[in-house]
């Protein structure tokens, strides 16, 4: 059965990532409005009614600020830590948040999510794994610097998320003032893509199929220059942009191996999955 994803929207202006199979769903973030994430949504032929929970990485406002809208309407739990919780502006009115402790795996139905910590100028930051029938998905962004921890568990995906968010001499040479330029690149701020394409060449995985580089600096990268760099050195695995205006497509790997991009019609009731696949890619 293996693991669907996809971005809904990955940038300063929003995060939200969509991860799950033919019966369970999270989401992880919510820094897009309600209506746009139901709107994206359902442009890919995706209901919330698989979507089981909500897991928050930390707790700025680009991967919060649909949260609390998002989480009443459709009545779902959020996982996030507790001190990311004191630090959120709206927290009493998110009705069901559930703590979750870093390297503690998370049962979601059919899904098993583990959070591991991660650098970030947060007050408690953590990325996600999330695992279903042998295939693992990656979901990393917003991170200072490569540390073991996203090494061990970036050689595990099948497929990932990964920020590649500045280039080094865009940012060095553009506009912003120096305190923001060292804040991005001092550790506790954003990967560049240099350090990005080091951890993809030295610990990709054999069988990895998909990295969705995401979280791209409006300012400091393009889509094109990320997406060659990446490429010369992508082998068997299919680089995409996450962009920060729109949703990507729905990306499909199974335990097999196989590997597709799925493009999902409407759903006709509720627990019914159907797939329209236009194209297979190693």
């Amino acid at each position: 059965m293996g693991l669907y994803f996809c971005s809904l929207n990955s940038g300063s202006n929003g995060n939200c990532y969509y991860i799950g199979n033919e019966t369970d769903a999270i989401l992880v973030d919510a820094g897009i409005s309600c209506r746009e994430t139901e709107k994206r949504m359902k442009k890919l032929g995706l209901v919330m009614d698989r979507v089981r929970a909500i897991f928050i990485s930390h707790e700025h406002g680009d991967h919060i600020s649909g949260l609390a809208v998002l989480a009443k309407k459709f009545k779902l739990p959020v996982y996030i830590t507790q001190q990311t919780q004191k630090h959120t502006l709206f927290r009493a009115e998110i009705p069901q948040t559930v703590p979750f402790t870093e390297s503690l795996p998370v049962k979601i139905g059919s899904l098993t999510i583990t959070p591991f910590r991660k650098y970030h100028d947060a007050i408690d930051p953590h990325s996600f794994v999330i695992e279903h029938e042998k295939v693992t998905v990656g979901v990393f962004t917003d991170i200072g610097k490569v540390c073991e921890r996203l090494v061990h568990y970036f050689s595990k995906c099948n497929a990932a998320f990964l920020e590649a968010n500045y280039d080094a001499d865009m940012l060095e040479n553009g506009n912003y003032p120096i305190h923001l330029k060292n804040r991005i690149r001092g550790g506790e701020g954003h990967l560049s893509n240099a350090e990005a394409l080091q951890l993809f060449r030295q610990h990709r995985p054999s069988y990895m199929s998909h990295l969705l580089l995401s979280h791209l600096s409006k300012n400091n990268n393009t889509p094109e220059l990320v997406e060659k760099l990446f490429k010369e050195y992508s082998g068997g695995t299919q680089i995409i942009i996450a962009s920060r205006y729109h949703e990507t497509d729905v990306y499909q790997v199974n335990s097999e191996g196989q590997t597709r991009k799925a493009k999902l019609r409407p759903w006709k009731k509720k627990h019914e999955f159907q797939l329209s696949l236009f194209s297979t890619t190693g």
